[in-house]
């Protein structure tokens, strides 16, 4: 695993990490919470990028849109390991954008998809 992914699994560990600062806005939660799913999100982005170059994908794949780097994953891991960080990824996207009429993501979830992002790193750059 690269340096940058480790640091970015870490940054996402500390925010959140429970301050022991007594009651945190609700805000100040949600805004911890949506910055540990930017960090997870831009982590696993970065070992797929990694499995796609280890592999020699074309530059237009590896430079393009995500969406065509985890078509092209398909080819480049298990089919099982591709659906998964697919579909983490996705719920990642949601829970990094901001809408005013939605609650953004849990402690829980993202949580969650830390430890799902944690495997799936670990699988993708071995």
């Amino acid at each position: 695993m690269n340096q940058t992914i480790r640091q970015l699994l870490d940054t996402a560990d500390l925010l959140l990490t429970d301050t022991g600062e007594p009651a945190t806005s609700t805000a100040a939660t949600a805004s911890r919470c949506r910055g540990a799913a930017f960090a997870l999100r831009v982590a696993l982005e970065s070992a797929v990028a990694d499995r796609l170059t280890a592999h020699r994908a074309p530059r237009a794949i590896r430079e393009g849109t995500q969406r065509a780097a985890f078509l092209w994953l398909r080819g480049c891991a298990e089919a099982g390991t591709a659906r998964r960080a697919k579909a983490v990824w996705s719920q990642l996207c949601l829970g990094c954008h901001y809408h005013q009429y939605e609650i953004g993501p849990t402690e829980d979830q993202v949580r969650a998809w830390h430890t799902e992002v944690a495997a799936l790193v670990a699988l993708l750059v071995r």
